[in-house]
């Protein structure tokens, strides 16, 4: 059974795995990604953080895939950003993503935001399908300070349009 439930703090090392595991998968560079991020030691403690959350995607024996929501870094305080929205293969194709990002973006708006911002890397489509499905739109340029430099697809959703 598969089930969605708040970080814990054991949860750190298994994430830092199977974050930077997915982007090997898609060949994503390792600087200006996720990928070299400091969080991704201690993930646990970094959305202990006020108005921010991650969420982790667990079966019965691992966990497969994760997603959280925080405050835009250095940007206006009614965007937070979709952020580290990894899934193992065996999680993908099973609409658990559109789940997990229901409850991030369901968190979000109970924090207060307008706008939900992502990042994402070009190849990533199926990815990008499901950001439409879910009412993000494609923008031009990033916003903010995430450090994400080498992710080429930026996209924004207004949280309060589907109330």
């Amino acid at each position: 059974m598969v089930q969605i439930r708040l970080i814990e703090p054991s949860d750190d090392q298994d994430l830092n795995k199977l974050i930077k595991r997915v982007l090997e998968e898609f060949k994503a560079p390792q600087t200006g990604t996720a990928y070299e991020d400091a969080s991704l030691e201690q993930m646990f403690a970094t959305y202990q953080s006020a108005k921010s959350a991650y969420f982790v995607l667990h079966d019965d024996k691992k966990i497969i895939g994760g997603g959280g929501i925080a405050p835009l870094r250095d940007y206006d305080e009614a965007y937070c950003e979709l952020q580290k929205m990894y899934f193992l293969p065996e999680a993908r194709g099973r609409g658990l993503g559109q789940n997990m990002m229901s409850i991030c973006l369901e968190y979000a708006r109970n924090q207060g935001f307008s706008f939900c911002y992502l990042e994402t890397m070009d190849d990533m489509l199926h990815a990008q399908h499901l950001y439409q499905k879910m009412g993000f739109q494609y923008i031009d340029g990033a916003l903010g300070n995430t450090g994400h430099y080498s992710c080429g697809v930026h996209m924004l959703k207004r949280l309060d349009a589907d109330l």
